[in-house]
């Protein structure tokens, strides 16, 4: 998608003539074989219709209408070889600053980071209608406006950055814990947003929360193969098997989230670095330093006042100071619109109720989450809560 994007110039040619190459692959690939390098086939093909379909339609005219293109702007060249890869050049490309944040983030994971609008949207925690609709808008302002959509200059890097850094996040995200799916997690989507990461810290080096985040990538993805156990069961992180934790990664985490510290004020990235940083330096579940967590938490509700940090700061109460403090923390945010669909809330609420010995409405808790939970892998495990309360 980003590379044919080069050509037309134009999403909605760009993302036709993928949905070719696709078409054309199912036709092929069942007769002729998968070829050795499917990536590279798909790009062919689809950077191929580019080309006859701007014959065929004029796209240089009608491309004008909607993208703005500035191939002579000063620095361009030098751009070219620090931002080699196209998701990436692409993705500064969709956070231009005419456009909302929130727009911006949500355009480029679903245009060029492969997320679907179902798995946009419950990024964002909102419904999909809401999210297609919002799609929507921002593409007819693109056209209308005539926003210009080029690489940027590295003046217009700084400008960009924050945006940039969530759509990396969130894609992430996405990939750890899928949000729909058997699978737990979509391997493709971490190591594409890591990649993504490492890329945007080699272009923005000195830059904190760009340190950060891959820090935080790095801490959070070490854990990958001891979140599930033999017969593909989730693992809650205090019963994970530590020892499967991958060394090299926290290593390397734990050295970035220090540069990041060491450069003054901590951002919203450097703070979920930090959090991710004192889970990876225990060696044992009993060994968190829970208090500094919350303490943690508190600073990063006033980077970023967000419903979802402030329910994981209230789990993380329930740990340093009991799950009757943290079953309070949690119930004062049951009323927030956002979290009134989110499974992770009820989740939460049920295990402080389990440690409080309150089985009945631990169930009910276990129950509304499972029922809220589009994630196969999570799902089985709540169900083997109720099962165990049962």
């Amino acid at each position: 998608m980003a590379a044919t994007i080069r050509i037309t110039h134009d999403f909605d040619v760009a993302e036709e003539c993928v949905q070719d190459a696709f078409a054309r692959a199912l036709a092929s690939w069942g007769e002729q074989g998968i070829p050795e390098n499917p990536g590279a086939w798909l790009t062919t093909v689809a950077r191929r219709r580019a080309i006859d379909v701007g014959r065929r339609r004029d796209v240089a005219v009608r491309a004008q209408r909607f993208l703005v293109l500035d191939d002579a702007a000063v620095g361009l060249e030098i751009l070219e070889s620090d931002l080699q890869d196209d998701r990436l050049r692409l993705i500064f490309t969709c956070c231009h600053p005419s456009l909302a944040i929130e727009t911006r983030v949500a355009l480029a994971l679903r245009m060029l980071c492969g997320l679907s609008t179902t798995e946009v949207a419950k990024a964002f925690l909102v419904k999909e209608s809401a999210m297609a609709a919002r799609l929507t808008r921002a593409k007819k302002k693109i056209a209308l406006a005539r926003i210009p959509y080029r690489v940027p200059e590295r003046t217009e890097l700084r400008g960009r950055t924050d945006a940039v850094l969530l759509v990396i996040h969130l894609l992430f995200t996405t990939g750890h814990t899928s949000p729909v799916g058997e699978n737990l997690s979509e391997a493709n989507l971490v190591e594409r947003a890591l990649d993504l990461a490492r890329m945007l810290h080699g272009l923005l080096p000195e830059d904190a929360e760009a340190t950060s985040l891959l820090a935080l990538i790095l801490l959070t993805d070490s854990r990958r193969s001891a979140r599930v156990g033999a017969e593909g069961e989730f693992l809650a992180l205090a019963d994970q098997d530590r020892s499967k934790w991958h060394r090299d990664s926290i290593d390397e985490g734990l050295a970035l989230v220090g540069q990041s510290i060491r450069r003054g004020r901590p951002g919203r990235f450097t703070l979920m670095a930090a959090i991710a940083a004192v889970h990876s330096s225990a060696s044992h579940w009993d060994e968190t330093d829970w208090a500094e967590i919350v303490g943690l938490y508190d600073l990063l509700l006033e980077a970023w006042p967000s419903p979802v940090v402030a329910l994981n700061r209230a789990v993380a109460v329930s740990f340093a100071q009991g799950p009757l403090a943290g079953l309070a923390a949690i119930d004062e945010l049951s009323s927030d619109p956002p979290l009134s669909t989110y499974p992770y809330l009820s989740a939460a609420r049920g295990d402080c109720l389990v440690r409080l010995e309150r089985f009945p409405e631990a169930r009910e808790a276990f129950e509304e989450a499972a029922m809220l939970t589009e994630n196969g892998v999570e799902r089985d495990f709540l169900r083997m809560r109720i099962s165990q309360l049962n």
